[in-house]
C-alpha cells in the first residue's frame, strides 16, 4: 500500500473553497473524487474530478467509497468530522493508513463565537440525527447549550419539545449557515421559534429556564419520571444497587428482570460510554421499557423480550450483571458456567426463597451479602408511625 493515504476526510464551511487553508486547497484539486452531500458539493467550483453525492441513510455511501479504494478521494464533511460528524465512522471503516483527516472550523466553535460562550463550560449535542429526547437528563434552569439540528423544521421541534418538559421561559439563539455568506443569527422566544421560517443548516444556542423538572446527578432518580406498573426497583434501593454494580466507563450491563428498565436506564444516565440490554420475560413490560428508555433519551438501550437463561444465548457478554427478577438455581448455574471470570454480579431479592439461595451461592462464591431494610413515615391514625418495606437482601461479587 501507498505511503500516502488515498482518502482524505475534508471539513468544509459554508464559505467554500474561500475558508479552506492552502493543504485542503491542494488535495482537493488533486483528487479524482470528490464525494460527499449535495449541499457540499455545491459549495465548491467544478474540477476535473469526479463528483459523487453521498446517499441517504449515510451507511450507504459506505460501499461505494470502498469501491474507490487506491485512488485519490476526498470526503467532505461539516467543519470538523470528528465532532459529530462523518469522520468516526470513517475511520471505524478504513484502516488508518488509507485515510486523512484535514478538519475545518466546527459549527460549535462558530457559535460559541458569536454568542460570546466559553466553550468549556458550554454542553454540546449533535441531533441532527439524534431524537430530541437526549437532551431530558441534561434539562436544568441555566444550562447553556449548542445543539445541531438536522433542519429548519426541527427549532419548532425542539421550542415544543422544551414547552412539553416543562422549560416555556428558554430562550433559543437560533444560527443558521454559520461562517457564510447567507449566515443569520436570531434570538427568539419559544414562541417566536414556534413559527419557523428558518433554513438548513441550522444550530441552536439554548440558554434553558422554566419550571421544569431537573434530574438530580446522584444515583436513585426520583421514581415518577419512569412508566411503571408498579414493578421498579425504589429509589433508595436503585441508589444502593447502582452503587453496588459501581459502573466504570465502556461498559456493558446486563439487567435480567428488567421490570421497568429503570437499573439498565440509570446505568447509562451514569457515562455515555455504557451500554446496556435489559431482558425482561413479560412482552408489555419489556414495551414499557423501550418507552422509557425512549422518553429519558436512552437509546443505547437494547431490550429483549424472553426468559433468562435461554434468552441469554447470543447476546454481548456483559462486564456486569444485575438481577432484579427471575432468580433461580438454574439461571446462576448458567452464569457461573458461561460468563467469563472478573463478570461482576449483583442480584437483588425479597422472598425467603430467594434469600436462601443467594446465601447458598454466597457460601459458595463469597462476595458480600447486604441486606437493607427501609422505613417510610405514614400516618397511624391521628399520629405517625414507620411503615416497613419488604426487605431486600442483595448480594455482589466478582465471578
Amino acid at each position: 500500500m501507498s505511503e500516502t493515504p488515498w482518502l482524505t476526510v475534508l471539513g468544509l464551511g459554508e464559505d467554500g473553497l474561500d475558508g479552506l487553508p492552502p493543504a485542503s486547497r491542494q488535495v482537493l484539486e488533486r483528487a479524482e473524487i470528490v464525494m460527499g452531500p449535495s449541499r457540499h458539493l455545491s459549495l465548491i467550483p467544478d474540477t476535473s474530478a469526479q463528483r459523487v453525492e453521498w446517499p441517504v441513510p449515510f451507511a450507504d455511501g459506505l460501499p461505494i467509497l470502498t469501491g474507490f479504494r487506491g485512488r485519490p478521494t476526498v470526503v467532505l464533511a461539516s467543519g470538523d468530522p470528528f465532532w459529530f460528524g462523518a469522520g468516526s465512522v470513517i475511520a471505524r471503516n478504513f484502516k488508518a493508513g488509507e485515510w486523512a483527516a484535514l478538519p475545518g472550523q466546527s459549527t460549535f466553535s462558530l457559535a460559541a463565537a458569536r454568542l460570546g460562550w466559553p466553550l468549556e463550560s458550554t454542553l454540546t449535542f449533535g441531533l441532527h440525527a439524534a431524537p430530541l429526547t437526549r437532551l431530558r437528563p441534561h434539562l436544568a434552569p441555566g444550562l447553556s447549550a449548542i445543539l445541531l439540528l438536522r433542519n429548519g423544521a426541527a427549532v419548532a421541534e425542539l421550542a415544543t419539545y422544551l414547552k412539553e418538559t416543562g422549560f416555556a421561559d428558554t430562550r433559543l439563539h437560533v444560527m443558521e449557515a454559520l461562517g457564510g455568506p447567507r449566515e443569520r443569527s436570531r434570538s427568539v422566544s419559544l414562541t417566536e421559534a414556534l413559527l419557523g421560517g428558518f433554513d438548513h443548516p441550522v444550530c441552536v444556542g439554548l440558554e434553558v429556564a422554566g419550571k421544569g423538572r431537573a434530574f438530580p446527578k446522584a444515583s436513585g432518580k426520583p421514581d415518577e419520571i419512569f412508566e411503571t406498573d408498579g414493578q421498579i426497583t425504589k429509589r433508595p434501593v436503585r441508589a444502593l444497587t447502582l452503587s453496588a454494580l459501581a459502573p466504570q466507563r465502556g461498559e456493558h450491563l446486563w439487567d435480567i428482570g428488567g421490570g421497568t428498565g429503570s437499573i439498565s436506564i440509570e446505568w447509562l444516565m451514569c457515562d455515555p460510554t455504557l451500554t446496556a440490554t435489559s431482558i425482561e420475560p413479560l412482552e408489555d413490560r419489556a414495551e414499557r421499557i423501550r418507552r422509557n428508555a425512549d422518553a429519558l433519551g436512552q437509546e443505547r438501550l437494547n431490550v429483549v423480550h424472553g426468559k433468562a437463561p435461554d434468552a441469554l444465548s447470543g447476546l454481548t457478554l456483559p462486564d456486569v450483571v444485575f438481577i432484579g427478577g427471575g432468580l433461580s438455581a438454574d439461571l446462576l448455574e448458567w452464569l457461573h458456567r458461561t460468563l467469563p471470570a472478573g463478570t461482576r454480579l449483583v442480584a437483588n431479592v425479597v422472598t425467603l426463597e430467594s434469600e436462601a439461595l443467594l446465601a447458598q451461592w454466597h457460601d459458595k462464591l463469597g462476595g458480600e451479602l447486604l441486606r437493607i431494610e427501609l422505613a417510610q413515615a405514614s400516618a397511624l391514625g391521628p399520629r405517625r408511625g414507620w411503615k416497613s418495606a419488604y426487605p431486600v437482601v442483595q448480594w455482589s461479587v466478582t465471578l
